[in-house]
């Protein structure tokens, strides 16, 4: 029973047993705005938006790391965020923290007086120490960006050596080994990342011995710097080295088939415990120091996590008795001791009950499909020359804005391709641009600045970006890329960069690689952004080449901060981008690179913007820059951003926050009249939480875009100029809602007319996606153009580019208090999000700082799981929207379980790629024959799946974890928590239906499958008001599947039609029912075979890390 009431702050702990959660709501509310200056000094523990409690009464714990006591009476255990106390031989547990800071890996020191363990209370994971008793706590290691865990102390207890987590160019923390005094500083390193600032293997779990003359440690064994995921323990992917504090040496100790993980030394010095791998089961071992021999206790821990990140170790950390006679552990939610002469085990009978804070989720309902909406996605605007007019692109289109009485009309009246990248050219008479179309393939075209038909000058059609005028107007280059995955690979050679001479009618190719390439100067050379080579990161620089494509140089370098340069038509300036904001400097020629970004000190520079911008512009008097975020243009001119300019005033402004609104409103898609499926079985998801509702010889009627009626045939009246489908002897569901897609929506901004995956997505009855990371422009100007009917793909939502936490250019958001976050939620909201991908920012305070500017700004957040329990655990007392990946451990007990349910807090498990073990999508590569699917294979290049589904990997069904996964999420699921499907773009609509299966591997019924693939993410992504379940009013998003869905979940994927907003596809050629329109041929479908550039290849995978689709 769930009781909610107001209070102030209380903690009450009384030792019972039982089970049970009672919520309480904090005295502070929202309406208890922070000053600006108290949130300058956030606070963890003191967050600014209301915390509720729960109490929770348990006998089980959920990965619970342990300390004995030197004196063998008592231990120190972890549970949820806080430190327990209890007797050896059980009892009721003590509290010795109870806040909201978190705080796990306790460690004992070897007096028995003090207690280290991890607490993020100033923001980050550090080691903080405290008295046996809880009190004089005080701080030690004082990171601010590496994650400091698993903190052992050295027998003499003056030092602590600990695991420092660091990220790199990916958010998997790579391990080092670390040792502080106990008093601070900032600690000696004992074991460096083998790959160094590339790193993404771990090093972690370190130990000193029992006399203290080594430091044992878990080491990755596989050579190479990238993590990979689907990796084979029994291959032996971690052993435990051994380090010599005196010489210094390193030596390979425990390692072989199973590896070896968290060394753990008995007290006597006779014995190292380690963890390892035995075919399917997790053991204990020992090692027997002088004879060598290893032998192992049991074969019953729970799994390890050898397979996944092991950021927060690779098992919950046990422990010896100090006689050396037993070893105390944890697994399945039970403390147990085990002798280790004799092997027998016994469990502790623990009881704890202690208080929980947490924050309501996240969550705000969005319109659907309103009749009008707002174009937001406005790419490339600009001022023309004379200041007079706008123009841009939207919908696929190139528009123009009169500036002065606000009329926006077309540039040209074709509309057989859609139109990109516009620029002015310096007189403002002409417009140069790119088209595209999927059969006709693209083109550069120059057209008058009034409008009319544009002019092609390029030689062959292709696919082309980024056209831009020389300064007097008789030159245009642009840049030529490679087609395939998504658009038409003809035409794909010799890609680079071109220099059209309008005048003398040529083209000629100047560079082989570069990107947004322009004039400067007298025009007599391109200059463009290409990569400098980064060792660690992508890093960019400035360079030119001659109209001949020679006499190569290289200006300046912005090494893995600067995403975006534009060069003055004097080459006076250089306007350039970091963190999504504008800057300038001037621009000097000396013969050498000249490093520049936000805090050069050789070369005055200014910030231009306060909010965020891309596509920079200059004036043709090189006197003002400006850039766009979404539907807002803004501009500065110089002499409001540096003293020494001609006309600049005294004090010169702040930053540029406010622009011009570009954004329109237009009608959506929406069709007229009746229709009507008949005969069917319909699964409504009506009241789901309370009733299974199932229609036989059901009737479905749809009046425009929505659901006019359901019920039993006769029992509705059906119009008698409706469209009629049979459906006798169908299953018709909701549509099926994908709340934790991926996939591309474009290449280089280009939206093809026909991306064959979103077609193939619809085949499969996935009518809307929430992708969490994907390129803001591009996905935003999909969602815009599928809501205008342009396109045929589910309904599309997304959070953008991801907020990340690591290092990657374009993409990682630097947040250093709520100001920063607060224009990172700013700047997605204003592209069109409906929510944020908060990605493995490292610090606590950071995620929070996220949560609060977000919902200031009524979006929700849905943060990455990242593979780390406890990590995850604070996303859920914080206040996400709901966790993206599933918990990294084989299950959730029942402490976790009271937690989550008394939160709203939902679950996207993506059970696909789930953590802990092989992932769900190999199971059914290894378990069906993925590459003869027929349906798959009508929208699906065989090209794609041949390399992934022909020769796959093959292993016993206890290989896999993915039903593990889902066996936790059914028992959530039964507590009231929100699960859904996620296919993570995995397979292209098949995987949705894969997520359904894995869930009835759980023990979901086929029914309760469905409810999860559509009402539970409906109401998760804020949309159950229109989405998700068969009821008068909602929006006509509907499946009909061949077969009995309930009697066998399996039959799924057999989609007859999808009806996507009132409209009904044919799954087998995605014709609209009843349009006289038909489905054009795409590129691969003679044979269903084509070929791929290798340069697309390579950029297509490159795109796929970028925004980490793959797993």
């Amino acid at each position: 029973m769930i009781t909610t009431k107001k209070r102030l702050l209380a903690v009450t702990l009384v030792g019972a047993l039982g089970l049970g959660v009672a919520p309480t709501l904090y005295a502070q509310n929202d309406s208890e705005e922070k000053t600006e200056s108290e949130l300058e000094k956030w606070e963890v523990s003191n967050p600014p938006y209301a915390l509720n409690e729960v109490t929770i009464k348990t006998n089980e714990t959920t990965w619970s790391s342990l300390d004995v006591a030197p004196n063998g009476k008592f231990m120190v255990f972890d549970m949820l965020g806080d430190l327990y106390k209890v007797s050896m031989s059980g009892g009721d547990a003590t509290p010795l923290t109870q806040d909201f800071a978190w705080n796990i890996h306790p460690s004992i020191s070897p007096d028995g007086k003090q207690i280290a363990f991890i607490s993020d209370k100033d923001g980050l994971s550090n080691v903080w120490v405290m008295d046996i008793d809880g009190s004089n706590l005080r701080q030690v290691t004082k990171e601010k960006s590496n994650l400091i865990h698993s903190p052992k102390w050295s027998p003499d207890g003056e030092y602590l050596v600990v695991t420092k987590g660091i990220m790199s160019s990916r958010s998997i923390p790579a391990g080092e080994i670390w040792m502080y005094h106990k008093s601070g500083g900032d600690g000696l390193q004992i074991k460096a990342r083998n790959s160094g600032k590339r790193d993404q293997q771990n090093i972690a779990d370190p130990v000193f011995s029992h006399d203290g003359k080594y430091i044992y440690f878990t080491e990755n064994t596989v050579p190479g710097a990238r993590f990979e995921y689907n990796r084979d323990p029994l291959e032996g992917i971690f052993a435990i080295t051994r380090y010599d504090r005196e010489t210094g040496e390193e030596s390979r100790y425990i390692s072989g088939t199973g590896g070896a993980v968290v060394p753990t030394p008995s007290p006597d010095g006779k014995y190292i415990a380690f963890v390892r791998r035995v075919k399917d089961r997790t053991a204990l071992f020992i090692k027997d120091i002088k004879t060598g021999v290893e032998t192992p206790l049991t074969l019953e821990l729970e799994r390890d996590m050898q397979e996944g990140f092991g950021s927060e170790g690779y098992f919950a950390y046990f422990d010896w008795m100090p006689d050396s006679s037993k070893i105390v552990y944890w697994t399945g939610g039970k403390f147990h001791t085990i002798n280790v002469k004799d092997k027998t085990t016994s469990t502790m009978d623990v009881t704890v009950e202690g208080t929980v804070k947490f924050a309501d989720a996240l969550r705000f309902d969005v319109d659907v499909a309103p009749d009008e909406f707002d174009v937001r996605m406005i790419r490339w605007s600009q001022m023309s020359p004379n200041g007079k007019t706008v123009l841009f692109q939207a919908l696929g289109k190139l528009y123009v804005r009169d500036v002065k009485s606000g009329k926006i009309k077309r540039l040209t009246k074709q509309n057989d391709h859609d139109e990109y990248y516009p620029r002015f050219s310096n007189d403002g008479k002409s417009i140069v641009y790119t088209t595209w179309n999927d059969q006709d393939l693209g083109t550069v075209r120059v057209v008058s600045a009034r409008g009319g038909k544009g002019k092609v000058i390029t030689q062959q059609p292709g696919h082309y970006i980024e056209p831009s005028f020389s300064a007097d107007g008789e030159k245009v280059v642009f840049r030529k890329f490679t087609g395939g995955y998504l658009l038409d690979p003809k035409y794909s050679v010799e890609p680079g960069i071109y220099v059209a001479d309008l005048e003398e009618d040529t083209v000629e190719k100047v560079s082989e690689g570069g990107y947004n390439a322009h004039f400067a100067g007298n025009d007599d050379r391109v200059y463009f952004t290409e990569s400098a080579g980064g060792e660690a990161y992508y890093e960019t620089q400035l360079s030119s080449v001659n109209l001949k494509g020679n006499d190569k140089r290289t200006h300046l370098y912005g090494a893995d901060k600067v995403s975006e340069y534009k060069l003055s038509y004097d080459k006076k300036w250089v306007a350039f981008v970091y963190q999504f904001k504008t800057y300038v400097a001037p621009f000097v020629e000396n013969g050498k690179r000249v490093t520049i970004g936000p805090n050069m000190t050789s070369l005055p520079v200014t910030q231009l913007s306060s909010r965020a911008g891309e596509y920079l512009t200059w004036s043709p008097d090189n006197k003002t820059l400006s850039w766009f975020n979404g539907p807002t243009l803004f501009s500065r001119s110089l002499d409001e951003a540096f003293a020494f300019v001609d006309g600049a005033a005294e004090t010169l402004p702040e930053p540029v926050a406010e622009g011009m609104d570009l954004s329109f409103t237009t009608k959506a898609d929406k069709p007229s009249g009746y229709k009507a499926l008949v005969g069917g079985k319909v699964v409504t998801m009506r009241d789901a939480d309370n009733t299974q509702e199932v229609i036989e010889d059901g009737v479905v009627l749809i009046k425009d875009n929505r659901i006019e009626a359901v019920g039993k045939r006769g029992d509705v009246t059906i119009p008698d100029d409706a469209m009629q489908i049979d459906t006798t002897g169908k299953t018709i569901i909701p549509g099926l809602v994908d709340a934790h897609a991926h996939g591309s929506q474009g290449r280089n901004e280009i939206i093809p007319q026909q991306n064959w995956s979103q077609y193939s997505n619809v085949s499969f009855g996935v009518t809307t996606i929430h992708d969490p990371s994907n390129d803001t422009t591009e996905i935003f100007a999909a969602a815009e153009l599928q809501r205008k009917g342009d396109i045929v793909a589910p309904r599309i939502y997304s959070t953008g580019t991801i907020l990340y936490g690591a290092e990657g250019l374009g993409y990682k958001a630097i947040i250093n208090n709520y100001e920063d976050a607060y224009f990172h939620v700013e700047r997605l909201k204003e592209a069109g999000a409906i929510s944020v991908k908060s990605y493995n920012q490292p610090r606590r305070d950071q995620r929070q700082q996220v949560l609060w500017a977000a919902k200031n700004q009524e979006m929700m957040v849905v943060p990455e799981g990242g593979g780390k329990l406890q990590q995850n655990l604070t996303m859920l007392v914080d206040g996400h929207t709901g966790l993206e990946h599933s918990i990294p451990v084989e299950k959730g007990y029942s402490d976790v379980t009271q937690l989550w349910k008394a939160t709203e807090f939902g679950y996207t498990p993506t059970f696909v790629v789930s953590y802990g073990g092989m992932m769900g999508e190999e199971y059914w590569y290894d378990k069906t024959e993925v590459w003869k699917n027929p349906r798959l294979l009508r929208y699906t290049p065989s090209t794609i799946l041949d390399r992934r589904a022909i020769r796959r990997p093959t292993a016993p069904e206890n290989q896999y974890n993915h039903q593990n996964v889902a066996s936790y999420a059914k028992a959530l699921r039964d507590n009231g928590v929100s699960v859904h499907i996620g296919a993570h773009g995995q397979r292209e609509g098949l995987a949705a239906h894969w997520e359904l299966w894995i869930m009835e591997q759980g023990g979901f019924t086929p029914w309760e499958a469905l409810r999860g693939g559509t009402i539970d993410g409906a109401k998760h992504l804020g949309m159950g008001k229109d989405l998700g379940s068969i009821e008068k009013g909602k929006l006509a998003d509907l499946v009909v599947i061949d077969g009995d869905v309930l009697s066998d979940i399996r039959k799924s994927e057999f989609v007859e039609y999808t009806v996507l907003n009132g409209r009904v596809y044919e799954s087998a050629t995605m014709n609209e029912v009843g349009s006289k329109k038909k489905r054009k041929p795409f590129f691969f479908e003679q044979d269903n075979a084509t070929f791929m550039p290798q340069q697309t290849a390579d950029e297509v995978e490159a795109k796929a890390h970028h925004y980490h689709w793959e797993h």
